[in-house]
């Protein structure tokens, strides 16, 4: 009987290595897939205001000299607005489904909603509320922890974000630099 245990043991080892890796695997693809849609809906966003708004910036003090420091900067990529579209972009992770890549077995989350309010191809997406309750709980942590960088990247038109911030500043995408860019 002792033997027996003795030779379950590394199988059994060996099993659990493997889901603890499935999960942690698992746990990456969901950071990476909210922090690629919340490039994608902060972009979507910000895009939504009037570029003619402009905000005044700076101090309104008056300098020695009888100057002011006040700068205009376009209102959609002020701090002020970032500030407020960020409380509220982790809502939109209801939005989207998971994918399942046949070749390499990654999860890939894609949005299953159309903000203009047409029909969409959902056959690749998988619904599961647990999928978008964990995006927008990874969403809100990844807002949370890089909120400087966030501000940062969308203060100023920058191409490639989803690259820039998701993998390269946070590391949450390992793996995303072997994805195509309009992949989430």
């Amino acid at each position: 009987m002792r033997e027996a245990a003795l030779l379950l043991t590394p199988c059994v080892l060996a099993c659990l290595l493997v889901s603890f890796s499935q999960a942690a695997r698992q746990g990456q693809d969901i950071r990476c897939g909210a922090c690629r849609a919340l490039v994608d809906e902060m972009e979507w966003a910000i895009s939504q205001v009037d570029p003619k708004k402009m905000i005044q910036t700076g101090s309104f003090r008056i300098n020695p000299d009888g100057s002011q420091s006040i700068r205009e900067v376009p209102l959609a990529r002020s701090e002020g607005n970032l500030l407020d579209l960020m409380e509220s972009v982790c809502e939109n992770m209801a939005d989207y489904g998971e994918h399942t890549d046949p070749a390499t077995n990654r999860k890939s989350y894609i949005r299953i909603k159309s903000r203009s309010g047409e029909a969409m191809d959902l056959s690749e997406a998988t619904l599961d509320s647990r999928v978008t309750s964990s995006l927008k709980f990874a969403c809100e942590t990844i807002v949370e922890q890089n909120e400087d960088e966030i501000i940062e990247f969308f203060s100023h038109e920058t191409d490639n974000v989803k690259d820039k911030l998701c993998s390269k500043r946070t590391d949450l995408c390992d793996h995303a630099l072997k994805m195509s860019h309009d992949e989430l």
